[in-house]
């Protein structure tokens, strides 16, 4: 095994919650939809079952143009992956080696270690603001002539903060041309932050900016992993050089597209989930938790030490949340049930200050 393996982090999933008898048990921890797959996408994935003795569309052509269409772009601006994070391996893997740098905020989405790590690039975290945002100002200062990717996840994973148009801006008058930024978008249809900045908007007017979005968040597709990026052709051409052969099964592209074309139904739910974030951080502000603003479909709690406290008393009652020891918990927009759950939960716990 490679050296640099033996440093490599483990990726944490969101765990499942434990069984209490008697109790509903609620899993928060995955930042999953809770609603179940539309009819129409269920029926997709159906048709496209019947042929899995085949191989699938190498290319994708059908999701690909389907994408490219929704956001008016040209295909060759598009490519897609087994989950935004296949597609954050990818650019590692094609951008980066060993001496070059990997610089993203911390803390932020947990592959982005690991990710530098399999590349064999060296990572330069930097510290969120006091607010849990992006330093945008220190990140530019961490840039040296061996950066080669820099990673912006806003909103951000798992704070929820997003990233504002005008800030980002004026991060990119630092950016040398010849740095890849990454907007790492896999909430954004959750974000109602009218100054945040819009991925689609920049990489059409930079040559050096990729922005990646997913289906397994707002289009609750994440057991079948499709992700997809939008960027400069050039930038996309060569990702397609480390792209897993086959890597987007038929299913999985059969039920993209079904999606996409059942559009107004999946933004309906994208606006419940919404309207219960708003009220679940309401309510939890009044319960005292100190909690960070979210434009996701998850919150997150500053909890420090209780940290621990906390996620195994609501594992002790069949709500399972993920913790990050030491900071806070993030917690994933359930069902009105789930919510409701929580905040019953918490009424027995008093924030410590």
């Amino acid at each position: 095994m490679r050296e640099a393996l033996t440093s490599v982090p483990a990726y944490k999933a969101g765990q499942a919650p434990s069984a209490v008898a008697g109790v509903t048990s609620h899993k928060l921890s995955s930042n999953e939809n809770p609603y179940e797959p539309l009819p129409s996408v269920v029926e997709a994935v159906a048709q496209a079952a019947a042929s899995m003795n085949r191989y699938p569309d190498p290319t994708s052509s059908e999701l690909v143009g389907a994408i490219a269409h929704k956001y008016d772009a040209d295909p060759d601006e598009v490519i897609v992956g087994t989950g935004a994070v296949a597609l954050i391996y990818q650019i590692a893997q094609t951008f980066t080696g060993p001496g070059d740098e990997i610089v993203y905020a911390w803390r932020s989405f947990e592959a982005y270690p690991i990710v530098t790590a399999v590349a064999g690039a060296t990572a330069t975290p930097v510290p969120l603001t006091d607010r849990l945002t992006h330093d945008l100002d220190a990140m530019a200062d961490a840039l040296t002539a061996r950066t080669r990717v820099v990673l912006l996840c806003t909103p951000n994973n798992p704070t929820g903060t997003t990233i504002s148009a005008a800030d980002f801006q004026r991060f990119m008058q630092r950016v040398p041309d010849d740095v890849l930024v990454v907007l790492d978008e896999a909430y954004v249809e959750f974000c109602r932050d009218g100054s945040a900045v819009n991925g689609l908007t920049e990489y059409r007017n930079r040559h050096n900016v990729l922005v990646l979005r997913t289906f397994s968040k707002a289009y609750g597709l994440a057991g079948l992993r499709v992700g997809y990026g939008l960027g400069p052709a050039p930038i996309i051409a060569a990702l397609r050089r480390t792209s897993l052969p086959f890597g987007v099964t038929a299913a999985a592209s059969a039920a993209a597209v079904a999606s996409l074309a059942a559009e107004d139904e999946l933004s309906a739910r994208v606006d419940a989930v919404v309207e219960q974030r708003i009220q679940l951080v309401e309510r939890l502000r009044q319960q005292g938790w100190s909690v960070a603003d979210s434009e996701a479909n998850f919150v997150w709690l500053t909890t420090g030490e209780q940290t621990g406290e906390l996620v195994n008393f609501l594992d002790r009652n069949a709500v399972a949340t993920r913790p990050f020891a030491g900071e806070g918990v993030r917690i994933t927009v359930g069902s009105q049930e789930s919510n409701d759950r929580l905040i019953e939960l918490l009424c027995e716990l008093t924030p410590s200050s």
